[in-house]
């Protein structure tokens, strides 16, 4: 497939620069994937779209104050987003400046931080944070939220509040799971109380979500690395779920990538084809969703809207196919809902 086979128009004031003042008042789109049929619904909906027995999957990582602004040694402004924390005082980055420094050249950031270039591999880069702190440490008291490209502001107070899931438990994500912005905690009430069995998981959404993709034929595309963990007690609750007739909902698609990264990991490319065979997961996944993928474990989606042209647009064609999704994207600009991070929910039934 080509990339220009998940190109779409997105009239520029439709991206959400903003969160909506309540978290659960966001608008949902509901696409039935057997069908393709449409229903324009709003969030506060979600408990009657699912069913007593049912589970769903959250993603608890929580977002980090990754980015940071300095000097280089010869004088030259440097951007740097941290990927990944690697050790107390390393970590793995990516950088902009006019020109980009070499291993062994010197930083000085946020007024206050030493750095040495250690290595670099491709467009990242191995950087060492020579301070009696820890990098933790550090990036809290100094970094800054990263909002993704497409919000044209500088963060606010309000931001490290809302671009941050209720549950955010696990420090490491360079970018929130979007889909679980929406929820607050009267909704997770409602839903426990009806019976719906929740569960967790844990993905570190890197930068390389926002990267776009340069290659005109999508199989030619290498996917970003990310840290996923699912516990054995998410295994057990997705077992209980599917004995009784449930269906699992991965709310957001790092939930999914990490729940079908560890199947993967389980069954290798064949299918798990009884759940007494999906064991728990940790490490590392790339796992790259396009259509045609054969989904293992998850049978719905909440998700937020797209950014044309990227993995992510592939990954919920390839949950509710191509065209019900093109026509669902349509649908939305139509309808004037509200894009990206702070943006509308869809929820995505499987093709």
């Amino acid at each position: 497939m080509k990339i220009q086979d998940f190109d779409f128009n997105l009239p520029p004031e439709l991206i959400a620069q903003f969160p909506v003042e309540q978290r659960a008042s966001s608008r949902m789109l509901h696409l039935k994937g057997s069908g393709g049929a449409l229903g324009d619904a709003m969030f506060a909906d979600l408990p009657r779209l699912v069913r007593p027995g049912d589970v769903m999957v959250f993603n608890d990582t929580r977002v980090i104050k990754a980015r940071l602004h300095g000097v280089r040694d010869t004088g030259g402004r440097v951007e740097v987003m941290v990927e990944r924390v690697l050790d107390a005082h390393c970590v793995l980055a990516i950088m902009r400046a006019s020109h980009m420094p070499k291993p062994g050249s010197k930083l000085f950031l946020a007024g206050a931080i030493d750095v040495t270039v250690l290595a670099r591999e491709r467009d990242f880069y191995t950087l060492r944070f020579d301070h009696a702190n820890t990098v933790t440490d550090l990036l809290e008291r100094y970094g800054n939220l990263p909002l993704p490209p497409y919000i044209s502001r500088l963060p606010g107070k309000m931001d490290e509040a809302r671009y941050q899931t209720i549950y955010a438990k696990q420090a490491g994500a360079v970018a929130a799971p979007t889909a679980g912005l929406h929820f607050d905690e009267n909704m997770l009430a409602a839903l426990r109380e009806m019976g719906v069995l929740i569960a967790y998981v844990t993905l570190h959404v890197g930068s390389g979500t926002f990267q776009p993709v340069r290659v005109d034929n999508i199989a030619d595309h290498k996917m970003h690395r990310e840290i996923f963990h699912v516990p054995p007690e998410t295994i057990d609750i997705i077992r209980r779920a599917k004995s009784g007739g449930g269906r699992v909902l991965a709310v957001g698609t790092t939930s999914l990538r990490a729940l079908e990264g560890a199947a993967a990991q389980t069954a290798g490319a064949e299918a798990v084809e009884r759940m007494d065979e999906l064991k728990s997961g940790h490490g590392e996944t790339d796992i790259f969703i396009t259509p045609g993928y054969r989904f293992r474990v998850v049978e719905r989606l909440l998700t937020n809207f797209h950014l044309p042209r990227s993995t992510l647009l592939m990954l919920v064609s390839a949950f509710g196919g191509t065209e019900n999704i093109r026509r669902a994207y349509q649908h939305a600009v139509n309808e004037r809902y509200r894009f990206f991070s702070y943006g509308d929910a869809m929820l995505i039934e499987s093709q």
